[in-house]
């Protein structure tokens, strides 16, 4: 049985988890401290309240479908972003709490470059699916894929993008798909398609642009089963994370066994927090390579 881990953390020079604790955390992001909840912080914080009533900008929860900022510090700049490598990513706060771009993912982002620069072909094809803002999909390319976005939000397709101009990629660097994204792959199995890498990011449920139903649970096997005909038939690899849905690492380490012989790997992404040996939960991953 193949371990189950935590995924080493990639530091990114514009991120800082400052504290956590009491269903929040605190964090710097270029520049500005924000306040933010975090539901996997059940413990106490290790900072005093003076530092986290600091906070330039402070989430407030206002029911199950989202909330608003504050701003009891310095404004938010219109050219805030953040930097990763050759990357710059747009970051804009959100009425969900998120700002754009879920630092976690860093990890992910750098083992998919190493598998790109694995693989035999020149310009390996990549998919990226639920694809957001386009983070993945902009270090993808940068890495040397030929990167297909699919999301189903035509604002998160802008704001993708927005990143990739920010990052300097061609207008022609990326296929940019809004549609459903089990539809989609699909239609990608009877075209004859095939990648050599599939990210796969999902939310626990959501909506396609006309209206198509997403439940983690009950849809992610099927999208898994369909993905598995869209792998390159030599060299290979599939990313699954996922935060907020619930199941297990287990579980995830059983569904990519089902994609066929391969390496095997899953576990937890987190966060380190500074001057502490504290994690943040920040997710389940799990990732597969042909073998």
């Amino acid at each position: 049985m193949p371990d189950l881990i935590v995924f080493p953390h990639d530091p990114i020079s514009g991120y800082e988890l400052l504290d956590s604790g009491r269903g929040e955390k605190l964090e710097r992001v270029s520049g500005l401290i924000l306040r933010r909840p975090d539901p996997q912080a059940m413990w106490r914080p290790q900072l005093d309240s003076q530092a986290w009533d600091g906070a330039d900008l402070v989430f407030e929860r206002e029911s199950d479908r989202g909330g608003r900022w504050r701003n009891p510090g310095q404004p938010v700049p219109d050219d805030w972003v953040l930097e990763h490598g050759q990357a710059r990513l747009a970051l804009r706060p959100t009425p969900f709490k998120h700002i754009g771009v879920f630092p976690e993912q860093a990890a992910n982002w750098r083992w998919t470059a190493g598998q790109l620069a694995a693989l035999p072909a020149e310009r390996p094809r990549l998919l990226n699916l639920f694809a957001y803002t386009g983070a993945a999909t902009v270090l993808a390319s940068q890495a040397g894929a030929f990167v297909t976005h699919v999301d189903a939000s035509k604002p998160s397709l802008r704001w993708a993008r927005d990143n990739a101009r920010l990052s300097g990629l061609s207008g022609d660097a990326v296929r940019w798909i809004q549609d459903d994204v089990l539809a989609f792959v699909r239609r990608e199995v009877r075209r004859g398609k095939h990648y050599e890498g599939i990210l796969l990011d999902p939310p626990p449920y959501g909506r396609g642009p006309e209206g198509e139903k997403w439940l983690f649970e009950e849809m992610i096997v099927e999208l898994l089963e369909t993905c598995r005909e869209l792998l390159a038939p030599e060299a290979a690899f599939l990313v699954l994370s996922c935060y907020a849905v619930g199941t297990s690492p287990l579980a995830f380490l059983n569904m990519l066994g089902d994609l066929g012989p391969g390496q095997v790997e899953a576990g937890e992404l987190a966060l380190p927090q500074q001057g502490s040996e504290r994690l943040l939960p920040a997710g389940i991953c799990g990732r597969w390579v042909r073998s």
